[in-house]
């Protein structure tokens, strides 16, 4: 099978002038090497495409693939992880991972909870503060939580992101519409542990590959699970396996988990990531359905790691996951 790649290289937009954090998300050589070198093993003849230009382009030029392999953040708006998906339906080219629907709405943090909410899943307490006139009418009780509606990799969590009083949260809220020009997600603080769950397949076939614990280190920033502490993770994070069979705690988080990617209608593989309120019991926070598979750094290939399925493998899920779907 002739398997084309779409990516967003993050070495690319910073010769184009971008910066650290706004390329945060993007890929390293390193990955696309890795997933084209288990593709070829599993059989599969590859061409690299690049970003949505580089699509767009080969389109035009009559280019074309027996499916795709996606994992092209986008640059701009609610719908830039969905734009490559959306340009291949009209194509009629499959490719892995979800589509365009899905990318959109769990891109924004709001709509997400929204549907997951509405679905049964258990979330935290939430309000989108579309613009500074809308932080007076927030109704949440103290402590609380604010981050970006659409960003990834943490950007724009950092410690002042637990908000204690009123006047913090105005301060915070404000500064997170000016800087990056979208609404902000404010929730109610959930204090305890922090996991994020692999999963792998669709619909009734999807479940839990297993789970990761989030333990900051001494030297992390507190409290958060910041966009340092992310791109710092080898020295600020511990990542440790956690089990589901040992651990009734764990068993629900992975519960958690599939109800949610279920209910959101996710394909073939991404994260879950969860942490527990008050009480222990896991709450949904959000859902990466796009999620990094860097093999050394992203958080995916790290669990799969952890629990002894080989990187190849779990490129293997992926493929057949989606061609399962195509075939259906």
């Amino acid at each position: 099978m002739l398997i084309g790649l779409t990516y967003d290289l993050r070495r690319d937009y910073l010769a184009e002038g971008y910066g650290e954090e706004e390329t945060a998300e993007f890929d390293r050589p390193d990955t696309i090497d890795a997933i084209e070198a288990a593709l070829q093993q599993l059989g599969h003849q590859t061409q690299r495409i690049g970003h949505m230009r580089h699509l767009m382009k080969a389109l035009l030029d009559g280019r074309r693939w027996d499916m795709v392999f996606n994992i092209a953040e986008g640059l701009y708006g609610f719908g830039r992880e969905a734009a490559i998906p959306a340009i291949l339906d009209q194509y009629r080219i499959p490719y892995t991972f979800s589509d365009a629907l899905v990318l959109s709405m769990t891109l924004h943090k709001g709509v997400c909870k929204r549907v997951a909410r509405d679905a049964g899943v258990p979330t935290p307490a939430f309000t989108v503060v579309q613009s500074a006139r809308d932080i007076a009418a927030v109704n949440l009780p103290l402590p609380l939580f604010v981050k970006p509606v659409a960003e990834g990799t943490g950007k724009g969590v950092t410690p002042k992101s637990i908000v204690r009083s009123w006047a913090d949260l105005d301060t915070q809220c404000r500064l997170l519409l000016e800087r990056y020009r979208q609404p902000v997600l404010v929730e109610t603080l959930l204090p305890g542990r922090e996991f994020t769950t692999g999963i792998v397949g669709t619909g009734d076939k999807a479940r839990a590959l297993g789970t990761m614990e989030i333990i900051l280190l001494k030297n992390a920033e507190a409290e958060v699970y910041s966009y340092v502490n992310k791109e710092e993770c080898e020295t600020l994070v511990e990542y440790r396996l956690a089990d589901a069979k040992a651990d009734p705690v764990v068993k629900e988080a992975e519960e958690v988990a599939v109800q949610s990617w279920r209910a959101l209608d996710c394909r073939d593989a991404g994260r879950v990531d969860l942490r527990c309120d008050p009480h222990g019991r896991p709450q949904f926070i959000e859902v990466n359905p796009l999620a990094g598979i860097n093999p050394v750094h992203s958080d995916l290939p790290i669990l799969c790691d952890k629990l002894g399925l080989p990187y190849l493998e779990l490129i293997r899920q992926i493929v057949d996951s989606a061609l399962e779907r195509v075939h259906s």
